[in-house]
């Protein structure tokens, strides 16, 4: 493997540790209350139910900003319908709405519990066009 100029020789076994130290880096999870938010290596963002390992337990977006877009064309008061309104089905809605309610880069929170709905804070946005790792509370 070539450096700045400078050659190096790894090992398969460093190369493999350096490998997976990689991928642990492009990997972050955060867990909330009822949910958990997945970058993935692929750039992709995964939403699950907190404690889930059931992919019906999830919904994947091509990346955090795509879900920071969907946020953005919510109307101020969002039920688990508006959400459905986009494709989205099943279970996945009520999860996606818990989601925005529980994440810090969206500024919202859940207003009614039947049916679940969410209200956004007036006069903020979303970090649409972030990729997920400004600072929480960032304006």
């Amino acid at each position: 493997m070539a450096i700045d100029g400078q050659d190096y020789e790894l090992s398969r076994e460093t190369a493999t540790q350096l490998q997976d130290a990689v991928g642990d880096a492009l990997t972050e999870r955060q867990e909330f209350f009822r949910t958990a938010g997945t970058f993935r290596e692929d750039g992709s963002y995964e939403v699950s139910r907190r404690g889930a390992d059931s992919s019906g337990n999830a919904k994947v977006f091509q990346s955090f900003d795509e879900m920071a877009r969907l946020f953005d064309r919510l109307p101020d008061e969002f039920s688990a319908e508006e959400v459905g309104r986009t494709g989205i089905t099943g279970s996945r809605r009520h999860l996606l709405v818990r989601h925005f309610a529980e994440h810090p880069d969206f500024p919202c929170r859940i207003s009614l519990h039947n049916p679940l709905t969410a209200e956004k804070e007036s006069g903020k946005s979303s970090v649409a066009g972030n990729d997920g790792n400004a600072e929480v509370g960032a304006d």
